[in-house]
């Protein structure tokens, strides 16, 4: 088989190339022979947490003292990458919800209790998080955001719904954002809190059936009256607003490297698909007008993902980069589009079939332009920086 890849930026170090081997290798003997499984069961198997866990590859951004690697942004980028290689959508968001969007708000601003307590669980992949910050109300426009949470002693009392919870269904550690104060402006007024499974008064009304990601589980959630120790409250009460844009930038960063795993593999897939189907007496490869179709979604899909990458390093260095991640999840979800309905089409009718890599490919992408904010509102964003 074709192995279509881009070459490594040079400022990689060594440890970086040894990472991506290594979740490469796992993708290969053990995602791919099992993906297939997960997308009709709708969810990622525990027992491949735990294994990835054993890996070391699920806490790599969180604090050595509690079992975290203590590394940087591109470490996440990388993984992103590889995960996504594995032309299963649902696989890769399922653990990089956990690993960098959830769980990381505990690694950043939780107190030490909270990270003595939940981090090593999590790292080991015996306890799985979501992060809660959509509702029916609210999506790219958090400030929006209606559950309440108001304090009762020497607790909060959590009342609302929650809906496209990523690991929704099956998770343990929910990172729960809800409005502490009525009375103040939209974005000051909210607050994050930890919301164990179990927890009396919250429950998973709805498993979701998605037109893509099948095999990551996602719900819709609601407390009533459900009450949660004052000590959950993570980070500043009424600065939780804050607390998710900082996400935020990691999870579009993500997406710029989810694209860019997405499009090499969806490169690769095709290019090995034309080198083999013949029509009118010659491969498809044989046709100028295809070679170059597909060296052009190749030259769009290197620039995206080396855009994605200097924005890692900047983040590494310690710079301010909300204007290149805002771009980031603007340009590199909608070049993943055009890759990956181009590698459909040049599939021809074998690219509409379920059970095709790049069918799945397709319906997998289509959410990229829309989690994490749309794209319209990351254009906003950079104009704002203009």
């Amino acid at each position: 088989m074709t192995e279509f890849v881009f070459k490594e930026p040079s400022f990689l170090p060594e440890e970086m190339l040894m990472l991506r081997a290594q979740v490469r290798r796992f993708v290969e003997t053990v995602v791919i022979p099992q993906g297939d499984a997960w997308e009709v069961d709708g969810f990622v198997p525990r027992a491949i947490f735990k294994q990835m866990g054993e890996m070391g590859i699920l806490g790599m951004r969180h604090p050595e003292a509690h079992g975290g690697g203590g590394l940087g942004p591109m470490c996440s980028v990388i993984l992103a990458e590889e995960l996504s290689r594995s032309s299963y959508g649902g696989f890769a968001s399922s653990t990089l919800v956990h690993t960098d969007m959830s769980i990381s708000h505990i690694a950043k601003r939780g107190t030490d209790a909270q990270k003595k307590k939940y981090l090593p669980p999590a790292i080991r992949g015996e306890k799985i998080g979501a992060v809660c910050v959509t509702e029916p109300g609210a999506g790219s426009d958090v400030a929006a955001i209606a559950t309440r949470a108001t304090r009762d002693g020497d607790s909060y009392v959590l009342d609302g719904a929650k809906t496209f919870i990523t690991n929704g269904v099956y998770g343990d550690i929910y990172i729960v954002a809800a409005r502490t104060d009525a009375k103040a402006k939209a974005s000051r007024g909210i607050s994050l809190f930890i919301v164990e499974k179990g927890t009396p008064g919250f429950s998973v009304t709805r498993k979701l059936e998605k037109h893509g990601w099948r095999s990551s589980d996602t719900a819709e959630l609601y407390f009533e009256d459900a009450r949660i120790p004052a000590e959950n409250l993570l980070g500043e009460e009424n600065a939780g607003f804050y607390g998710i844009m900082d996400t935020f930038q990691d999870e579009r960063l993500q997406i710029g490297a989810m694209s860019a795993g997405q499009c090499s593999k969806a490169i690769e897939l095709t290019v090995d698909y034309v080198k083999t189907r013949k029509a009118f007496g010659e491969t498809l490869w044989e046709k100028q007008a295809v070679r170059q179709k597909l060296a052009s979604l190749a030259a769009k899909a290197a620039a995206a993902r080396a855009l994605t990458y200097e924005a890692a390093q900047i983040l590494a260095e310690g710079r301010e980069c909300i204007r290149e991640v805002s771009m980031i999840k603007a340009h590199c979800a909608e070049v993943l589009q055009e890759v990956v309905h181009g590698c459909l089409q040049l599939h021809g009718g074998t690219g509409y079939m379920i059970g095709t890599p790049i069918e799945r490919m397709v319906r997998d992408a289509r959410v990229l332009t829309i989690g994490g904010g749309a794209t319209e509102v990351m254009l906003e964003e950079v104009a704002k920086r203009m």
